[in-house]
């Protein structure tokens, strides 16, 4: 059998693929500009049935704070629901939880959920961890100007996006996709770096990414293993702070610009069964995402829960905490991630969505 190369995954998705996802986003600014939410992304409120419970996985960070606001707020319990809040390690220990029915609830980054709501098709999918079949509760962390950064120490010699060519750039390890040497993107952050890297004229496949945990991007910035990180919060202010590192690259700018990076999934088959809890849960957090503008809650759950500095949780720059789901946003994800060999075939947002 003939090995698939990368190119063979991206040929379907060259030229029409990106006037797609140029056309996604022509039409998500249409529909800001129209003020419209589209249909089944309701935030309807309303009681839970008596005696609902819901167990939420969670990897404690940025993009899941407002959950914790909520629960230390009282917001799930004003809604006549009570809520678990598990900590896990990786999306893949989060899948494993809501497919042994530890919990009924997940949030973590679209990637690797859209990812794991496909198929599995070995090789590619050698570290695949089976997923149920899921639905999109709610949208929760969009991005928003530099919360997801290629950066470089203060006296680098790279000093735009073209010298990145040829370059070793460290990024966070993958949880569920799979790393290959010169593979395709395995993460949502080096999938929107591929899109802005193309856009600059630079052919993603030409820096070479490093996976490493995420805790040690800085200190092998700062001893020179790698040229650059790609880093989201709170390590893009430790490097800042740290070794006065220097940003080269947004990776949420131009065709990635206000890109949703965390939602909330749910098992289908708990979905049917337990819709008015969910709804209920869906309201509480809309509820605290609307009070996100208040820094104080916000962050008291970086301190508590993501285990920040008072200082880092004061100075992170922030994305948006969304009240409101648009499904041709999130398919600006997939399709990304199509384009780019993050997936092996087009998966239809539109169908996983919690109405």
């Amino acid at each position: 059998m003939k090995a698939t190369t990368v190119g063979d995954r991206l040929a379907p998705f060259r030229g029409g693929g990106r006037a797609r996802i140029a056309a996604g986003c022509a039409a998500v600014a249409a529909m800001l500009l129209a003020g419209c939410q589209l249909p089944g992304t309701s935030t309807a409120s309303g009681s839970a049935p008596a005696g609902a419970s819901i167990t939420v996985a969670a990897e404690p960070g940025v993009g899941d704070a407002p959950l914790y606001v909520a629960w230390q707020r009282g917001f799930f319990r004003q809604a006549g629901l009570t809520v678990h809040i598990r900590s896990y390690p990786t999306a893949a220990a989060e899948v494993a939880a809501l497919r042994s029915g530890q919990a009924s609830v997940a949030v973590g980054d679209y990637a690797d959920f859209f990812y794991a709501q496909e198929p599995g098709t070995p090789p590619f999918y050698a570290q695949k961890r089976d997923a149920p079949p899921m639905v999109v509760l709610a949208d929760g962390y969009d991005a928003g100007p530099n919360i997801m950064d290629v950066l470089v120490s203060p006296n680098s010699p790279i000093t735009g996006p073209q010298d990145l060519a040829g370059k070793t750039i460290g990024t966070a390890e993958p949880q569920l996709m799979p790393h290959r040497f010169n593979g395709p993107p395995y993460s949502l952050e080096t999938v929107a770096a591929s899109s802005v890297l193309e856009d600059d004229g630079i052919q993603p496949t030409s820096v070479k990414w490093k996976p490493m945990p995420a805790a040690d991007l800085v200190s092998a910035l700062r001893n020179h293993t790698v040229n650059a990180i790609l880093a989201t919060e709170p390590e893009i202010f430790q490097a800042e702070s740290q070794l006065g590192a220097r940003t080269i690259l947004d990776a949420c700018s131009g065709e990635t610009v206000n890109l949703p990076l965390e939602g909330y999934f749910a098992p289908r088959s708990f979905a049917a069964r337990h819709r008015a809890a969910l709804i209920a849960f869906r309201s509480a957090l809309t509820r605290a995402q609307a009070d996100a503008v208040q820094p104080a809650p916000l962050e008291a759950a970086f301190q508590h829960y993501a285990g920040m500095s008072r200082q880092a949780a004061a100075l992170i720059t922030l994305g948006v905490y969304p009240t409101s789901l648009r499904v041709v946003s999130l398919q600006r994800v997939a399709d990304l991630m199509s384009f780019y060999g993050a997936l092996p075939q087009p998966l239809n947002v539109g169908q996983m969505i919690f109405r």
